[in-house]
């Protein structure tokens, strides 16, 4: 079973976030797994790695991170899921691609531990972790952060890390 290893908070400046929006109806299977193939069949991270000024590590820590950026606005129907990444701000955006912008902020960061199908879908519990660990979330935005190696190379025991984190003050 996934348990939250590790709680923190994380000083990010401007930066955009540059993707691809989905919406419900592009679940497969009720999950975005196919996206995100879809995403590295195409070589979008690739692509959009050429169109950063230095390395997207500068953004800030964890920047080469791979983003599931998340919010909910008014229920269900109204949910948006984006693949793509963090970059620096004013970074120009690739035609077919779309971005949002985001002030320096902090963001209360959760780490998820367990095996791969495990650590989906926590948002909730990494929510109420922060805020019972006096963090005031200040978004609906909700991020999932896949950091190498912690997501990508599974430990010993087959557990991965994903970031699980939230705008907060």
């Amino acid at each position: 079973m996934a348990e939250i290893c590790k709680v923190y908070k994380q000083r990010v400046g401007n930066m955009r976030f540059i993707g691809k929006k989905y919406l419900n109806s592009d679940r497969v299977n009720g999950m975005f797994g196919a996206k995100w193939g879809e995403w590295f069949e195409n070589g979008w991270f690739t692509l959009l790695e050429k169109h950063v000024d230095g390395s997207l590590k500068d953004t800030y820590e964890d920047g080469d991170a791979t983003i599931g950026l998340m919010r909910e606005e008014n229920g269900f129907d109204s949910f948006e899921y984006w693949i793509g990444y963090f970059v620096p701000e004013n970074t120009k955006v690739p035609e077919g691609f779309t971005y949002v912008d985001f002030p320096e902020s902090e963001l209360g960061v959760c780490w998820v531990y367990g095996k791969v199908h495990e650590v989906f879908g926590l948002e909730g519990m990494c929510r109420e972790r922060l805020e019972k660990e006096g963090y005031e979330v200040t978004s609906n935005w909700c991020i999932e952060r896949y950091s190498c190696p912690r997501f990508t190379t599974p430990d010993e025991k087959g557990n991965v890390i994903i970031d699980i984190c939230f705008f907060v003050k």
